[in-house]
């Protein structure tokens, strides 16, 4: 759980700061007619650096496991105005020309350093390429093609699961070059300003690192009596997926309307539907139902992190507000549902 700090705005409105960390993952919510404590892995209070977030979170292990060949994602969920895209990128002002202090980068480009600071210590023959897509209005959409973005398909199949269509990948040996693809898809992605926030994303946003381990030794030396054998070590395939939800919005409070309630609709719809699956995972395994991965195009893509044979972070991020109180309370039940959800990677 992450706990941003209060807005200039809402100080001067006079909101009240109704969360508060106890302290060993545990976090309060105070208020009129509601107490309620919640129990996390971590909880990051407003004081928390990015780096605080990175080291807390696992981040590093996820990135470790996806060069061992893991398949790894981590989300951000939470309420419009939370926190999310700040989390996950750092901040939103930045671009090539001027980039972000690197106290303030986010989960992504501290991932990206450790995942090459790592091939670089292990002597790895790394081959890494990136894909990012975004999901607007139930179509998925490349985010790195050149030209105007158009719907893409999104197919099913049995070795691969659901995949898109002719999604570009693109290739990538150094920091600098992963950095310029997630700031070029990141200012295609679409965005709208509202009562609640002047850069709400509008859709859910999908960066994928593929990682290929070429080097299949297990990197034990030999004796020098051994006569060495072929290695039966195949090459190992990761991914490390970052995901970047769309908010939760009361399409009244950010008084949206026209397209904007269009998107607002939209979105609720698909994490309603990311809610539904993470309820039915978050049952024993005995009485588990059929998992409706095909109620939105969302809920297809993060199948496999949810409950195939993946590793999965869920950072929820909440404001403190008491006028976000209703909101706050639904993302930590939401999360607490997460937690509950175990998968045999």
């Amino acid at each position: 759980i992450r706990v941003r700090p209060l807005t200039c705005t809402e100080t001067r409105r006079g909101d009240r700061p109704v969360v508060h960390s106890l302290g060993n993952g545990t976090v309060h919510v105070t208020a009129a007619r509601h107490d309620a404590t919640f129990g996390f892995s971590a909880v990051f209070d407003a004081g928390a650096s990015q780096e605080a977030v990175f080291e807390g979170s696992g981040m590093r292990q996820l990135v470790e496991l996806a060069i061992d060949g893991f398949s790894c994602t981590v989300f951000a969920f939470g309420q419009t105005g939370s926190g999310k895209t700040y989390t996950l990128m750092g901040p939103l002002s930045q671009s090539e020309t001027q980039p972000a202090a690197p106290g303030l980068l986010g989960l992504m480009q501290r991932s990206f350093a450790c995942l090459l600071e790592q091939s670089r210590s292990r002597g790895s023959d790394l081959a890494l390429s990136a894909s990012y897509l975004e999901i607007y209005n139930e179509q998925v959409r490349d985010l790195l093609s050149p030209g105007p973005p158009c719907a893409l398909p999104l197919r099913w199949s049995k070795t691969r699961g659901f995949y898109v269509e002719n999604q570009l990948r693109v290739d990538f040996e150094s920091l600098e070059a992963i950095a310029d693809l997630l700031l070029q898809g990141s200012q295609r992605r679409q965005t709208s300003a509202h009562t609640l926030n002047r850069h709400s994303s509008r859709s859910h946003a999908l960066l994928t690192i593929h990682i290929h381990n070429r080097a299949g030794g297990t990197g034990v030396t030999l004796p020098i009596m051994c006569v060495p054998q072929p290695s039966a070590c195949p090459s190992k395939q990761g991914t490390l997926c970052f995901v970047d939800l769309a908010g939760s919005e009361r399409v009244k409070e950010t008084g949206s309307s026209g397209e904007l309630s269009v998107e607002a609709n939209n979105i609720n719809r698909s994490l309603l539907a990311l809610g539904h699956c993470i309820s039915l995972l978050a049952k024993p395994r005995g009485k588990r139902t059929h998992i409706p991965y095909r109620d939105s195009k969302l809920t297809r893509l993060l199948a496999r992190s949810l409950g195939g044979s993946g590793i999965t972070l869920m950072v929820a991020c909440i404001s403190p507000s008491s006028r976000c109180l209703s909101e706050t309370l639904s993302t930590l039940h939401y999360a607490s549902r997460a937690r509950r959800v175990t998968t045999k990677p």
